[in-house]
């Protein structure tokens, strides 16, 4: 299982296939689409992609075959998550937190999200989907 953002899934709607290269078994908060389908109408909103592209991406998004996960622990897990990176909102700790309850890792395309929590080692870009996952120890981070 992965856990993917609203930048990946923005971009994998962008291909009729992308979805399906990201792997079989997809995650997300809820928050997820919300947040895919405001980057998906801003683009559309500043011209940047024509109005049909839009409609057939949004398409893609509301019948994406990502599962909608909202365990109970979530909202704390993201809240503690945003206390110890010093992020002020908990967007994006959701997302970390996720992947966290469900031991998996986490894809974005989001590179202050990717440096904001590398110590835990469970973020990854989508480059990076065909390499193994590698286990780290906080002790492991290389802090010093």
């Amino acid at each position: 299982m992965l856990v993917i953002d609203a930048n990946v899934a923005v971009a994998a709607c962008a291909e009729e296939n992308g979805f399906n290269e990201l792997g079989d078994e997809l995650a997300a908060p809820p928050l997820m689409w919300s947040e895919a389908r405001a980057n998906l109408h801003l683009e559309l909103f500043k011209q940047a992609i024509p109005a049909e592209d839009a409609a057939i991406m949004h398409k893609r998004l509301e019948e994406c075959p990502v599962q909608r996960q909202d365990p109970p622990e979530l909202g704390r897990r993201a809240w503690e998550l945003a206390e110890r990176f010093g992020w002020g909102r908990t967007y994006d700790a959701e997302y970390v937190a996720l992947a966290q309850i469900l031991s998996c890792r986490l894809v974005t395309l989001d590179a202050r999200l990717r440096r904001g929590a590398a110590q835990l080692g469970i973020v990854i870009g989508v480059h990076e989907l065909t390499q193994p996952k590698v286990e780290t120890t906080e002790s492991e981070s290389g802090d010093d």
